[in-house]
């Protein structure tokens, strides 16, 4: 690892810690946790905010993820986002990645994919853990991070896409290898807020490792998303010209279901979290990087990627989400479904009784806790009488 990443998160720890003594701890909205996956144990804080219970409907999750050499009580307060979580009433989960051999605290995405810890797995049992625990919305599960947590997003945008239905990245990027290997299989909206002076993710990529330039990153996405290249910019009010940077927004608007590339160029910005609660670089005041992040994913449900455009008198697409699942899975196919239309049966062909509740928007809920691992085909007859059949995950 560069020394460049080590100097700027040991800034990031110091800074974070300075704010952490001078702010009010709201421990009793804060939940921490551990569980194993891959044979360690990993950890992880859960901020729960007043809002929200268990009464009131299901609310998204944000995944918060850290930055490399720091750790998820550094980034909770420096990328933060619970005074946007208090209002909106969603939950934000700060997981800890591993040690690394030099003792700094990462997110496997720097080495060959396939290699090394499986951080895509543990977020994503991280998830079925909080499910069970929590009343979160499937549809509305969202990742963003810093620097090395950002490029963990973009991991999960490429392998978890069936889980994940957006994320934003302050300071990251992904290594070539695993950008040219990245194939979502449906749209990802994408946010990436980046300084031009940014000396630890080089706006212009480069460095020992070879991260992506950012332009490329975009460029990579944009096409992924199908959003048209040409981007609409917009120039950022420089509401503190003190801050010694300005901002511009860059849109590539994407087809029907709005899968849109969204871009802060921060014009001499460094490697720093705009609006963060403290400077350790050059740090843009114009926006807050939580409130532009959050503002950018909240619109975006799994299920408007899962359900694509289809010309008129085509067939109607069954989609099944979170696949693989967690303990409910949610069923739809274009129109208001009935519980009594779907059958379940594992590979060897026995048929599983089934709980299914109709939900207000016409999808089924399926309810799967307490099924064993593996993998199981749904079988659904539409209001036509026409018969569809996906398969679907039970890790």
């Amino acid at each position: 690892m560069t020394t460049n990443f080590r100097s700027a998160t040991a800034s990031l720890v110091l800074a974070a810690l300075l704010f952490f003594q001078a702010g009010p701890l709201r421990a009793q909205t804060t939940v921490l946790g551990t569980i194993r996956s891959g044979g360690l144990v990993r950890e992880y804080r859960l901020y729960v905010p007043a809002v929200y219970t268990r009464t009131t409907g299901r609310v998204p999750l944000l995944f918060n993820l850290h930055g490399y050499g720091s750790n998820n009580v550094q980034q909770e307060a420096y990328g933060d986002f619970r005074p946007i979580a208090d209002t909106a009433n969603f939950l934000v989960v700060h997981p800890n990645g591993t040690l690394d051999a030099s003792n700094s605290r990462y997110w496997n995405t720097f080495g060959p994919r396939g290699t090394g810890v499986d951080d895509v797995a543990f977020l994503s049992a991280l998830l079925d853990t909080l499910a069970t625990r929590y009343r979160i919305d499937p549809d509305r599960v969202y990742s963003a991070g810093m620097s090395n947590g950002g490029f963990m997003s973009y991991e999960l945008a490429c392998q978890l896409n069936g889980r994940i239905a957006a994320i934003g990245s302050v300071t990251g990027s992904m290594i070539p290898s695993r950008m040219n290997t990245c194939a979502p299989g449906r749209p990802v909206p994408v946010i990436e807020i980046h300084g031009t002076a940014d000396g630890t993710v080089p706006y212009t990529g480069g460095t020992a490792l070879n991260f992506v330039p950012i332009p490329t990153l975009l460029a990579h996405w944009v096409q992924a998303n199908g959003c048209n290249p040409t981007p609409t910019v917009t120039a950022v009010p420089d509401t503190n010209p003190n801050d010694g940077c300005t901002a511009e927004r860059q849109q590539w608007a994407g087809p029907r279901y709005g899968s849109v590339v969204e871009h802060y160029k921060i014009i001499g910005g460094g490697h720093t979290w705009p609006g963060a609660p403290v400077n350790i670089g050059v740090t843009n005041r114009d926006i807050s990087a939580s409130r532009e992040v959050w503002r950018f994913l909240r619109p975006y449900r799994l299920s408007r990627f899962a359900l694509a455009a289809r010309p008129a008198g085509a067939a109607p697409v069954l989609a099944l989400y979170p696949n693989p699942t967690g303990d409910v899975l949610t069923v739809r196919a274009g129109g208001p479904l009935r519980a009594g239309s779907l059958a379940v049966f594992s590979l060897s062909g026995q048929r599983l009784p089934v709980h299914a509740l109709a939900a207000p928007d016409g999808s089924l809920q399926l309810v799967t806790s307490g099924w064993p691992a593996g993998t199981y085909v749904l079988r659904l007859e539409t209001a036509t009488g026409q018969v569809l059949q996906q398969k679907f995950v039970k890790p």
